[in-house]
């Protein structure tokens, strides 16, 4: 990107969902997130933006010096780390198709709206080595600066597919012979329902949970015992990382 073309106004936009469309790309913030994000996809990496020197291993990638003032009018946060980087957008991502091989573990979330629990879910599915996450539309965008933020650059590690499509692709998945569990209050607590060779885990909005027609369509229900006099239920971050943990190791 050449500074000249590129006036601030257009990395600022990067914050808002329809800034990201028009540019196809999307901000990461601090040096591990961007490690993590170049990773699976180094050259996703357009561009650097720095108050300062570039990491080593980051140097083979064009820099833009800005003052702190302009960094942090274009990260947003209170106390900028630094580093930003542009990072383009999976073409996919909003696709109501499914990759070609989409794995042998699925998350789909369903009204997800906080962007920390979606950003964590997401890490938390990529660190337990789940191939994607398929999430409704009002679903926290993956690719908001908070919902990377929380997902520590791991939003490039799994792919992801944000649609109003998206009991059709579960359906779909379950055409080819994965197991679809929802997590309710009200399922069985037995963990040998996590426990298939092809997977998806449904986990749903913060206070209305899973939507009756993903209820009704999936397989099997799962819920996570709890001592409901003292707490009626856990945060959905919490719950999706102890299902994630318990369809792969226990």
């Amino acid at each position: 990107m050449s500074e000249a073309l590129k006036p601030l106004s257009w990395y600022r936009d990067l914050s808002e969902t329809t800034g990201r469309r028009e540019a196809g790309c999307f901000l990461v913030e601090g040096e591990r997130a961007i490690r993590q994000a170049a990773g699976p996809q180094p050259d996703a990496v357009v561009e650097l933006l720095t108050t300062g020197d570039v990491p080593p291993d980051l140097a083979g990638y064009p820099v833009r010096r800005l003052t702190e003032k302009q960094l942090k009018s274009v990260s947003g946060s209170v106390t900028p780390q630094g580093l930003l980087a542009v990072v383009r957008l999976p073409e996919d991502h909003e696709a109501a198709a499914l990759p070609d091989r989409p794995g042998d573990r699925v998350l789909l979330l369903e009204d997800v709206q906080d962007p920390g629990n979606a950003g964590t879910l997401i890490r938390t599915a990529a660190a337990f080595g789940y191939d994607g996450v398929i999430l409704s539309p009002a679903c926290a965008d993956p690719f908001s600066p908070k919902v990377v933020q929380a997902a520590a650059g791991t939003v490039l590690s799994v792919w992801t597919r944000r649609t109003e499509g998206y009991l059709g692709l579960a359906r779909e998945l379950q055409e080819r012979g994965y197991r679809l569990v929802a997590t309710t209050l009200d399922g069985e607590d037995d963990t040998a329902l996590l426990k298939a060779d092809r997977l998806v885990l449904a986990l749903g909005n913060e206070a209305r949970g899973l939507s009756p027609e993903l209820r009704a369509a999936a397989d099997a229900a799962f819920r996570l015992p709890v001592a409901g006099e003292k707490a009626e239920s856990l945060n959905v971050a919490v719950a999706g990382g102890i299902c994630l943990y318990l369809s792969r190791y226990r």
